[in-house]
């Protein structure tokens, strides 16, 4: 376990943030946003795909979801969301590290100071909806406070006894299914919910096997509410097999056969598990002073068997090597081939203490969290030799140095937030954030962990201020702007001279409401020293697999743009549309040893659109599409732009289609068609190769309530 201790500590608690009812009865989960209106009278740029949008369009992938958010830089890699790449303005998405992820309220990734990289993310399938702040009141939040963060609601108790099933089916063997049952009853709430989804991949392997997966997922929640006082529990276990693999094309076969997948990728299998517990407890103190309290334990365990190094063998065929190639094709013989168990083990907890307090003009929020997390990587590698086609076990090599290594970090917060009603038009928030944070690493030569190990650690203590203000021009119209100051912890195996990644974030805007909802809000974030975090998903862009690597300098800014509305095509019909679209420009700002001012970043398009429309009939039946792009993206900083360099993703056009009929008050059936033009495109090059998105897939199904 970490220094930290979840007991000792278990006295201060977690803010959680709940609505009820007239009668105590809990309602709805930790939301930060709430609501399409919380939205609009945000004080800094936000985002909320909510539930109605979820269900109208049968959203199961994260990526697709958020493809729908401006100023969110996804970089799709299996396709189907298994394990998003989520940047969001300055935040890379490098295996989504740099923002912070949360699931009702908590802090979701495996070991989000020590190891960020969410290798585990929660189902998309089973969520209610999904909350992004950017800008100035993301402070409240952390640890990451550059980009944004990302909330996922999970399905509310509901107000009365019901149940819900949602189930579809569809190309390539995929099958989804929701069920939940739950209600209130006196002071008591209750949710029992299960998420089951398998495919058996879109991709072929040569001579052989499986690329689908199988994820199950159950949930449980229990409130309790009576004479000021409301607690709240909730418990979720999931599962995951996927035969994914890092290993894709080289450009001339990704040309001649989109979905191939290479023999030597026949092994690759994930195989996961995870555990969260979460319990908040509130009251109110006084007439103006709200307490909330809560603690929460996530548990992660993985092994992602896969092979090493077939990212050289991809570069050297797109090179010219005949040898390299056969290797691939399985036409020519190779020993001593690396399929190494990434096996790895995490655990976070923590406890925070939230005060709200109410002093007319001024709404202010004071807490603190205790935070502790861990790795522990301990990787065998097996042999194999590949003779004539086939794969062959020949040894095990024993997990030292890199591959047996514990980290873990302990952390510190404070935070306090001032919202002040200065005027009746004018309103400002005032943020101040503290974040001390102790990481470590102790790397083993020997599986018995009995001899002495290298250690390395670091040791961030920083503040972190931001205000933000609206201002109300007249009842339509809204002026936002923020400034704030952002980091992102360093990761475990940082060493002591190092210093985390640190930015200062602007953002102006204007806001309208009214008839039409539309946004335009420009962004600029100035970092003093860009850093990545390296992984074997992600590769750093001097190739680094594992620490960090600075980038030095540099400047991200663009443009977002919402516009959204509802119009009365005819009586009994009506058409809602929703357009986003996020302009960009990522570079590195001052020349360094490893770069040039104008080198573009990785992993941020110029462009990206999506436009979400509808044409709605009394009768029941509904429909809808959206239409999303984007940009060609650079894998590795300074890309230069040349097909010849395989530097470079490509864009993509992705057309969806969804229609319901309401069969009966309790009984919906839908179609869904994915990818109207079947268009399939090198999505992703890292990190080892091309591969595509997901091509044209149709499904069907039914929403049964009771």
């Amino acid at each position: 376990m970490p220094k930290f201790s979840f007991l000792v500590a278990a006295c201060l608690g977690l803010s959680a943030l709940h609505a009820f009812a007239d009668d105590g009865q809990i309602l709805e989960e930790v939301t930060i946003i709430g609501d399409r209106d919380g939205v609009r009278t945000l004080l800094g740029s936000g985002a909320l795909v909510d539930s109605e949008q979820v269900a109208n369009e049968v959203l199961v992938d994260i990526n697709q979801a958020l493809k729908t958010v401006p100023g969110i830089y996804i970089q799709e890699e299996d396709g189907y969301g298994l394990r998003p790449n989520i940047g969001i303005r300055g935040a890379t998405s490098e295996r989504s590290s740099k923002i912070s992820l949360l699931e009702d309220g908590v802090m979701i990734a495996p070991a989000p100071y020590s190891n960020p990289s969410a290798y585990y993310f929660p189902t998309a399938a089973r969520m209610h909806a999904f909350e992004v702040i950017k800008g100035a009141p993301l402070l409240r939040y952390g640890p990451h406070t550059t980009g944004g963060v990302l909330n996922m609601v999970s399905t509310p108790i509901p107000d009365r006894v019901r149940g819900r099933l949602r189930s579809f089916a569809g190309q390539n063997g995929e099958i989804d299914v929701l069920a939940n049952y739950g209600g209130a009853s006196g002071n008591w709430g209750y949710l029992v919910e299960t998420t089951q989804r398998r495919s058996d991949g879109f991709k072929d392997i040569d001579r052989g096997g499986d690329t689908g997966y199988e994820v199950s997922d159950y949930m449980a929640k229990v409130s309790w509410a009576a004479n000021g006082h409301r607690l709240f529990v909730k418990a979720q276990y999931s599962e995951e097999t996927s035969d994914e693999t890092y290993l894709g094309l080289t450009d001339a076969d990704f040309a001649s056969r989109t979905n191939r997948r290479y023999g030597l990728s026949a092994p690759d299998q994930m195989n996961n598990e995870h555990e969260g517990y979460m319990a908040s407890y509130s009251t109110d103190l006084a007439d103006n002073v709200a307490l909330s309290l809560t603690a929460y334990l996530n548990k992660f365990s993985r092994d992602w068997f896969k092979l090493s190094g077939g990212g050289k063998l991809v570069n050297a065929a797109n090179a010219g090597d005949a040898t390299a190639l056969g290797v691939l094709h399985g036409t020519i013989d190779k020993t001593g081939l690396k399929y190494k168990h990434n096996n790895r083990s995490y655990e976070s907890s923590g406890v925070e203490v939230n005060f709200d307090i109410d002093l007319n003009n001024h709404q202010l929020a004071l807490g603190m969290r205790a935070h502790g997390d861990e790795m522990d990587r301990f990787q065998p590698q097996d042999l194999y030799d590949q003779v004539d086609g086939s794969l062959s076990y020949v040894s095990t090599i024993a997990p030292t140095g890199s591959n047996n290594r514990l980290e873990e970090a302990d952390a510190t917060s404070f935070w306090a937030t001032d919202d002040w009603q200065v005027s009746d038009r004018l309103n400002v928030n005032l943020m101040l954030r503290f974040e001390d944070v102790e990481t470590s690493r102790r790397q083993f030569a020997d599986t018995a962990r009995a001899t002495a190990p290298s250690t390395r650690s670091n040791n961030t203590s920083l503040w972190l201020p931001g205000a933000s203000l609206g201002y109300q021009l007249n009842d339509n119209v809204l002026v936002i702007a923020s400034v704030h100051k952002g980091f992102s912890p360093l990761g475990g195996g940082a060493k002591s001279y190092e210093k985390p990644e640190t930015s200062y974030n602007y953002e102006v805007g204007l806001r309208y409401s009214g008839v039409w909802f539309a946004e335009a809000i420009g962004f600029y974030s100035d970092f003093s020293n860009k850093a990545e975090n390296c992984s074997n998903a992600a590769p750093c862009s001097n190739g680094a697999t594992s620490g960090s690597f600075v980038t030095g300098e540099a400047v991200v800014q663009g443009l977002e743009l919402q516009v959204g509305s509802v119009v009365d095509l005819s009586a009994g019909v009506t058409m809602p549309f929703d357009l986003a679209y996020t302009l960009s420009n990522a570079e590195i700002s001052k020349t360094n040893d490893n770069f040039n001012s104008g080198d573009r970043l990785a992993s941020v398009p110029e462009q990206a659109l999506s436009l979400r429309a509808g044409i709605i009939f009394d009768s029941g039946w509904e429909n809808y599409a959206a239409v999303k792009y984007i940009d060609e993206m650079c894998i590795a900083v300074g890309c230069t732009g040349t097909a010849a360099d395989f530097d470079k993703t490509e864009s993509l056009l992705r057309v969806d289609l969804v229609s319901h009929y309401q069969l009966s008050d309790r009984l919906k059936l839908f179609a869904k068609l994915e990818n109207l033009a079947d268009e399939q495109v090198i999505i992703a090059r890292t990190p080892d190769g091309a591969r595509p998105n997901k091509g044209r897939t149709a499904s069907v199904g039914f929403e049964l309530n009771f």
